[in-house]
């Protein structure tokens, strides 16, 4: 096993060791060492004389991905894999199914052919009419990630539609007008030749699975990050392990940020004899960083309809997180580079033996952060990466990559309350899910630092964090 991953520790082993047969649910804090547990299980359902076999460790995120990769040992019996890659790869291999899969870019165009369309043959004077492309997208996902194959039970709210906060529900003539741009947008991905579209894949996968004679292709499944993936793909998991198998689920709903906010009892885990445990003990996080994601944690809405796990303070101490006023949006980036390059360096030894992590959604504001970084080795971030880098540098890349990933420091740029929750995202999901998206945006992005956390901001702080003058922070201001 890999020498970089510390033992698991007290109920940490408890979870590594639970039985191998049936579901398992593991929920825990940030922090809490899931992908520890998650990477020491697989091995140990890998090797076991008797129980053991082929296991797969899946996972939402490309960059985490890579990073376990690197610390998982070259067994003939561990898979290491991202879902949509996994589902491709399977349909081929164990199926024969060969897709044209349409990529995310031109899904958006082909919705907003279809949804050009459907307006030019009906009148639609409801909300949903003038939402933009980024709402369907979201709602389709919606519908494929919870197989929702009852459009008249959806349309006349049967169905019970979780992930758009507690506002105003979509009309019925709004839902008709979402099935009427869905059934449209299909047929035009057809007449393009594309069979499918990535978040339909599990639906493709578990259509294989139900067709085959002999479904089962790994012995035990481990899913890392597990509030990341739709009730669709977690069914699709379960249904490729053999009758003897295990499906093990780590996960913490305070981190998810996609919106679909499903907990473990939706996804069809069938625990039975099994067992859901609950780790409340966070290993990573410094004290004053801990009670500052607890505050995030705490606002009205962030905990609502799903299971979250109370952290108990970690017992170690640490600097307090570091709110710098800066004088510009520009200023913000400068301000992001100069924090970087100094703590990718030790306090005491000034040795450059540190991993640093800027966290930044503009893609221009990032080419601005690179030429301002003056450390040997930066790495970005990105759902494509290839080669993890364990060596110390700065780490950069937008906060949904940073999720299951660690680093000594976190800074994140733009923390004004104008930005957050970014227009588009308002007009996608609504305020009140944006804001709650937002906020557990920024809970992913905090729970990430080790030691040391910056936050940068040049107008009114955002909500999403504590008042500048709740004595959480220790403030620079210009």
């Amino acid at each position: 096993m890999g020498a970089r991953l510390p033992e698991p520790q007290g109920q940490q082993r408890e979870v590594v060791y639970l039985r191998a047969q049936g579901h398992c649910v593991a929920l825990g804090v940030a922090g809490s060492g899931k992908t520890v547990m998650a990477v020491r299980r697989a091995h140990y359902l890998a090797t076991a004389p008797g129980f053991g076999g082929p296991t797969l460790l899946v996972t939402f995120n490309g960059a985490l991905t890579t990073y376990l990769r690197s610390i998982v040992d070259d067994h003939p019996n561990i898979t290491v894999e991202q879902y949509h890659v996994l589902a491709r790869r399977l349909l081929v291999e164990q199926f024969g199914v060969k897709l044209r899969i349409c990529d995310n870019q031109t899904r958006d165009k082909l919705i907003a052919l279809a949804l050009d369309d459907v307006h030019s043959r009906g009148h639609y004077k409801r909300a949903a009419s003038s939402k933009p492309v980024s709402f369907y997208s979201d709602e389709f996902d919606w519908l494929i990630g919870n197989a929702i194959t009852d459009f008249d039970a959806y349309i006349n709210g049967k169905i019970e539609r979780v992930g758009r906060g507690r506002g105003p529900h979509l009309r019925v003539a709004d839902r008709q007008l979402v099935c009427d741009v869905y059934r449209r947008y299909q047929q035009i991905r057809r007449s393009r030749g594309f069979d499918q579209d990535w978040p339909g894949i599990s639906n493709e996968l578990r259509r294989a699975v139900s067709l085959s004679p002999n479904p089962a292709i790994y012995r035990h499944v481990i899913i890392d990050e597990g509030q990341d993936f739709s009730p669709d793909m977690i069914r699709s998991l379960a249904s490729i392990v053999s009758s003897k198998g295990s499906v093990t689920f780590f996960g913490d709903y305070a981190q998810q940020i996609y919106g679909s906010r499903m907990s473990w009892k939706s996804l069809g885990l069938k625990i039975g004899g099994g067992k859901v445990v609950k780790f409340d003990r966070n290993y990573r996080n410094t004290r004053p960083i801990a009670h500052f994601a607890k505050f995030i944690s705490e606002t009205p809405l962030f905990s609502e309809g799903i299971d979250l796990v109370e952290p108990k303070d970690p017992p170690i101490n640490g600097p307090e997180p570091v709110l710098v006023r800066a004088r510009s949006a520009d200023d913000q980036v400068a301000q992001a580079a100069r924090f970087a390059n100094n703590l990718a360096r030790d306090r005491r030894t000034r040795l450059a033996n540190q991993r640093v992590v800027v966290l930044i959604r503009d893609k221009t504001a990032e080419e601005d952060l690179v030429g301002l970084l003056d450390h040997p080795r930066t790495i970005r971030l990105h759902k494509g990466m290839s080669k993890w880098d364990e060596r110390p540098g700065i780490f950069y890349g937008p906060h949904s990559e940073a999720r299951g990933l660690e680093f000594d420091a976190v800074i994140v740029p733009f923390c004004d309350d104008s930005g957050l929750p970014t227009p588009s995202s308002v007009d996608a999901f609504g305020l009140e899910e944006a804001r709650i998206r937002q906020a557990r945006e920024l809970y992913v992005a905090v729970t990430r630092a080790r030691t040391d956390l910056v936050l940068i901001h040049s107008s009114k702080l955002t909500r999403f964090l504590p008042d500048e003058r709740s004595g959480l922070y220790f403030r620079i201001d210009p």
